[in-house]
């Protein structure tokens, strides 16, 4: 299993940053949307939208990110409002964690939720992407985003196994401190960092770059737990198979789904 894991870290890594920087803006598009629309077909299980409600579920999702893109010169103007509505549904979303208890189960309500809660994700997470790449510098700017969830990810996995003693959220993850996340954090600070300002040359001044790191940062640990509730509530271990070693899309973007909108705000708003 360690070396199915090791190895399909190995092509993934540098298959992602041939899909970030080699592809002009419309293949990226097309590239993502595959991804996306691999884990919304994930999600079905997650919310529990077996036969025709799963359907309903993907080809509404296809339909959505397939007008986006046939409509893209008009609507990536929109890309502030609907990036503000994109973090105020992950608010939401991210308020009802608390409440969860090992046990729950599914009911007309959960599904409902989680078909609302799977469009507004893989929606604002595919026009977040787009939105960062459509831009002369956007090859960077999105590997920036992405070095921010990785850090994130690496940091608070060693500073938790070194340093955890305070549970940050025991029901739904029992592994997660407080300490990780403070690490991810400080991991994800000085990648972000280091990558903009002296390999890739970035305009980005400190603040706005220093936003950006923390607020994609707790994003992303709020989208870790958001998966994990989901997976916990219809009794699954992993999202899918689609990665051997790793699990499914979801298993793997769950922080990159709730990180991208936030990032790309704060990227609109302080850094444009």
């Amino acid at each position: 299993m360690l070396k199915t894991r090791i190895l399909t870290a190995l092509i993934i890594f540098p298959a992602t940053i041939a899909g970030v920087f080699l592809p002009p803006t419309w293949l990226f598009q097309l590239l993502i949307a595959a991804l996306l629309l691999t884990g919304c077909w994930e999600f079905r299980r997650l919310a529990d939208l077996s036969g025709t409600a799963g359907w309903v579920l993907q080809i509404t999702q296809t339909a959505i990110i397939a007008s986006l893109i046939f409509f893209w010169p008009v609507v990536k103007g929109l890309a502030i409002p609907i990036f503000s509505a994109g973090c105020l549904a992950w608010l939401l979303m991210f308020i009802r964690l608390p409440a969860y208890k090992d046990g729950t189960t599914t009911s007309p309500r959960y599904r409902f939720l989680g078909f609302l809660s799977a469009l507004a994700a893989i929606t604002t997470s595919w026009f977040a992407l787009a939105w960062l790449h459509d831009r002369p510098d956007g090859p960077f700017v999105v590997f920036l985003f992405l070095l921010v969830i990785w850090a994130s990810d690496v940091g608070a996995y060693f500073a938790g196994r070194q340093f955890g003693k305070r549970k940050l959220a025991p029901v739904i993850s029992p592994k997660k401190t407080w300490e990780g996340v403070y690490g991810g954090i400080t991991l994800a600070v000085a990648a972000a960092f280091l990558w903009s300002r002296i390999i890739a040359g970035l305009e980005l001044s400190a603040l706005p770059l220093l936003a950006m790191t923390v607020v994609t940062a707790l994003a992303s640990v709020g989208g870790d737990l958001f998966i994990s509730v989901h997976k916990r509530t219809v009794g699954l271990k992993d999202t899918g198979t689609f990665f051997p070693g790793h699990g499914g899309i979801l298993d793997r973007y769950d922080s990159l789904l709730a990180g991208a909108p936030f990032f790309a705000l704060v990227f609109g708003v302080l850094a444009t």
